[in-house]
C-alpha cells in the first residue's frame, strides 16, 4: 500500500459503531429515529441495523420502542478487562520462560473449573501437548494440584466429586485419599509438581496465584530429565507469582 492509499473501510460497520456510541450515550435508551437523526443516517438505514444488532444481543429493545446497550457487549467488556489484566503480565511470564528455559502457563478456577489462561512458550520451549483438556485433567496437573492444595475443603470436595480421576499415564494418581495425601504432604510446598503424570517425558511445576478474590496458578514444564533442577524452579516460581498476583490485581 503507498502513503498515498487509504485502507478500505466497510462503511456498514462504521455506521454500526456510530449506533452504538449514540446508544451509549442515552441511560434510559433512545428511539430509532432520534438516533438515526444523531447520527446522520437515513431512518430505514439505523432501523435495520438497530434490528440486526438487537437480533445478536448487541443491542436490547424497550417496551417504549426505546433502544439500550444488551448483555453481550457486557461480556465483551468483561473479556476486554480480562485480555487487559493477561497483557500486563505477559512479559512477566516470558521472561520466567527465557529464565527457566521452560514454557510458562497460567491457570485460573472459576466456575468450579480449573481453565487455561495463557501458555507462553517459543522454538525451544515448547508446551506441553494438551491432549486431555485442563478441565479433565486436575489431578495430573501441577497447574490443576496447586489449585487443588489452595482450596478450601468444600470446594475441593465438590470438584473432585465432579471429575474422574483418569489414568492419564502410569504414574497418575487415581485414588482419592492418595491425591489428597501428596495435596497435603507436597514436598516443595507451596509448589505442587507434576511427575510425568499428565504426559510421560514431562514434570511441571506450579504455585498458585490470585486475580483478585479468584484463586489460580502459575507453572512451568520441563523435560523430565531435568528433575533434579525442581528446587532452583520453585524458588524462580514463588517471587514470580508474587508480581504477577499484583499486576492481576491492579484495577483497571
Amino acid at each position: 500500500m503507498s502513503v498515498h492509499e487509504s485502507p478500505t473501510l466497510i462503511t456498514s460497520v462504521q455506521r454500526a459503531f456510530r449506533l452504538l456510541e449514540a446508544v451509549s450515550a442515552h441511560e434510559n435508551g433512545a428511539p430509532a429515529k432520534q438516533l438515526a437523526r444523531e447520527t446522520g443516517l437515513p431512518l430505514a438505514t439505523a432501523y435495520h441495523l438497530l434490528r440486526t444488532m438487537v437480533h445478536d444481543g448487541y443491542l436490547r429493545k424497550l417496551a417504549d420502542g426505546g433502544f439500550v446497550l444488551g448483555d453481550k457487549l457486557g461480556t465483551l467488556h468483561v473479556t476486554g478487562q480480562s485480555q487487559a489484566l493477561l497483557s500486563r503480565v505477559r512479559p512477566t511470564l516470558a521472561a520466567l520462560r527465557d529464565e527457566l528455559g521452560a514454557a510458562t502457563y497460567l491457570t485460573f478456577y472459576e466456575g468450579g473449573e480449573i481453565s487455561v489462561a495463557e501458555i507462553v512458550d517459543g522454538p525451544r520451549t515448547p508446551r506441553v501437548d494438551l491432549w486431555v483438556g485442563f478441565e479433565d485433567a486436575g489431578h495430573a496437573t501441577a497447574l490443576g494440584k496447586s489449585v487443588l492444595r489452595e482450596l478450601d475443603e468444600e470446594a475441593r470436595r465438590d470438584y473432585l466429586s465432579r471429575h474422574d480421576l483418569a489414568d492419564l499415564t502410569p504414574r497418575t494418581i487415581t485414588t482419592l485419599p492418595e491425591l489428597l495425601r501428596s495435596l497435603e504432604t507436597a514436598p516443595l510446598a507451596p509448589a505442587v509438581t507434576d511427575l510425568e503424570e499428565y504426559a510421560l517425558g514431562t514434570v511441571c511445576v506450579a504455585v498458585p496465584i490470585y486475580r483478585g478474590d479468584v484463586l489460580g496458578s502459575l507453572g512451568v514444564s520441563l523435560p523430565a530429565e531435568r528433575l533434579p533442577r525442581l528446587p532452583e524452579v520453585r524458588a524462580r516460581l514463588i517471587p514470580t507469582a508474587d508480581r504477577v498476583t499484583r499486576g492481576l490485581s491492579l484495577t483497571i
